[in-house]
């Protein structure tokens, strides 16, 4: 088996409007797909993320809730490549999303700040 790269990162949300909102006007990212499962009364929204990178947005009615801060157990965080981070940090901020003060990854001497979506999911930014 030779894996080639990641297909797609798949989110579970709360609120589903509130989530396409955000991933879409806030962050920007262009919409694919839009489903309705009438059969689990729930959506999937297929974002483009950059070039060929992709998020599934899925509600489900009544998900269960589970720690999501970057130091839980499981996924810790998803990341976004930035090329300029003050601006990026700016931006966020215009759009009342609020950042983490700016760290310097110990590894890789980067600079990167974290913010939350609408349930409290852990982003990165991360400067290239």
């Amino acid at each position: 088996m030779i894996i080639k790269k990641f297909h797609h990162v798949a989110i579970i949300c709360s609120n589903y409007e509130i989530s396409k909102k955000f991933y879409t006007e806030v962050l920007g990212f262009k919409i694919i797909k839009e489903t309705y499962r009438e059969e689990r009364g729930s959506y999937k929204l297929d974002l483009r993320v950059g070039e060929t990178d992709q998020i599934e947005l899925f509600s489900f009615p009544n998900p269960p809730k589970r720690p999501s801060r970057p130091e839980a157990q499981g996924l810790r965080h998803l990341a976004f490549e930035v090329v300029n981070l003050d601006e990026s940090i700016s931006y966020l901020k215009n759009k009342n999303i609020t950042t983490e003060e700016i760290r310097i990854d110990p590894v890789t001497g980067k600079r990167v700040t974290f913010f939350s979506d609408p349930d409290n999911l852990p982003l990165e930014l991360y400067e290239i």
